[in-house]
């Protein structure tokens, strides 16, 4: 078939909208394999300071146990410049910060390095004073032990205040404090008790701190109580350690999981950086474990927020077999308003998202309302205008084209 002309030209016009997207994917695939080799050798670095071994660095236990909780130690792994050092222990000093020798070892020296800024304390926590501790209102949408409850059919368990690694963007940083605890059993037996004696809730989210620092036994019995629940549909768990200790994702855990079906699994990568060899590996094991996995990404101010990064990042979470499912605009917690993108920088990257990838690789872009009110869909406007049942619809390029309502 010999195509005609019209055709031939509207792709030559698509290829080169994709010119300057296509340069920055080389780049970016240039830098990923070299940060990837920096991973190793840093990795090197810090099994050689503990005396540790490749096999301690695979056991997700060694990981918690030697995550970096001082300046000290950090700087022994990172170069930062005296004033930098100076501020960090400031901001130190009043924000606990924890991270995975994991984590740490894709910190790179580059000045803006997402995995430093996610995960590195920052004089902007002290500096700011604007936001809330708990802007979600969470203590009042707790109706029993130690569930938060926004919406007629789900609820949230809060089941520990641990995480592999503490993000300097975290929504519950009121509730780290200085010790790691689980949530007593007396709490959470009393939150499957009011779910068992509430059947409109179909849905339960198993979060904290991060749902999978609880050992296998705990997470199951957790699980074998909510499945015994005739009305429970769906358990979901709150894990980021898919991206800050891919180790924990271990044969004995999906040998778990899989007895609970259908177990979906909701992470948080951030940046394409994060989504490197060892995290694919993870997320390979989850999807064929027959666990769906989706990405609940928070829109931060100097690390996603750009057309291009969030674009590329979407489509390398599908590679590796994630789906895409939230971009969160930044909450106003305080000590965070340094992350904070404007409303229309989000708005923007969706538009691009529309018209330069596939519709599996576009998450929807949701705002949470103050005081626990729920979630709120944010999507540019297509529809221009409307009249007497006739509309003026916009494509992704901006063309218009009318639509009649009354056929």
């Amino acid at each position: 078939m010999i195509p005609n002309v019209e055709s031939l030209q509207r792709a030559k016009e698509l290829e080169a909208k994709t010119k300057e997207y296509r340069s920055f994917k080389r780049d970016i695939l240039k830098t990923e394999d070299q940060r990837y080799q920096n991973y190793l050798n840093k990795k090197q670095h810090i099994l050689s300071y503990y005396g540790a071994t490749e096999k301690d660095w695979e056991n997700w236990h060694w990981q918690v146990r030697n995550r970096i909780h001082d300046v000290d130690t950090l700087l022994k792994f990172i170069s930062v410049s005296k004033e930098t050092e100076k501020e960090i222990r400031e901001a130190a000093k009043h924000n606990r910060f924890g991270i995975s020798p994991y984590y740490l070892a894709n910190i790179s020296d580059e000045p803006n390095d997402p995995f430093f800024k996610l995960s590195v304390p920052s004089i902007a926590e002290i500096l700011d004073t604007t936001g809330e501790t708990d802007p979600m209102n969470e203590k009042f949408t707790n109706p029993a032990g130690s569930i938060t409850r926004r919406y007629p059919d789900r609820v949230i368990i809060n089941v520990t205040n641990i995480c592999a690694m503490y993000c300097r963007h975290c929504q519950r940083r009121r509730l780290i404090g200085e010790t790691d605890r689980h949530t007593d059993q007396k709490l959470i037996f009393e939150s499957i008790e009011y779910i068992r004696n509430h059947e409109e809730i179909r849905d339960v989210l198993l979060t904290g701190g991060d749902a999978l620092l609880l050992s296998d036994s705990t997470l199951e019995s957790i699980l074998k109580e909510l499945r015994s629940i005739k009305h429970v549909e769906i358990i979901r768990i709150g894990s980021r350690t898919p991206v800050t200790m891919p180790m924990r994702i271990t044969k004995g855990l999906l040998d778990t999981l899989k007895k609970y079906h259908p177990i979906y699994l909701n992470t948080h990568f951030n940046h394409p950086f994060e989504i490197n060899k060892r995290a694919q590996i993870a997320t390979t094991m989850l999807s064929d474990a027959g666990i769906t996995v989706g990405n609940q990404a928070v829109l931060l101010k100097g690390i996603n927020d750009d057309p291009f990064i969030m674009t590329y990042m979407n489509q390398k979470l599908l590679m590796s077999r994630v789906r895409p499912y939230y971009i969160f605009h930044a909450k106003s917690v305080r000590g965070t308003s340094h992350f904070i993108p404007s409303l229309k920088t989000g708005l923007s990257i969706m538009e691009f998202m529309r018209g330069f990838t596939s519709g599996l690789a576009i998450p929807t872009y949701i705002m949470n309302a103050p005081g626990g009110l729920g979630k709120v869909p944010l999507l540019p406007t297509y529809i221009m205008d409307e009249k007497d049942g006739v509309f003026t619809i916009r494509t992704w390029e901006n063309k218009l084209f009318k639509y009649d309502d009354n056929h």
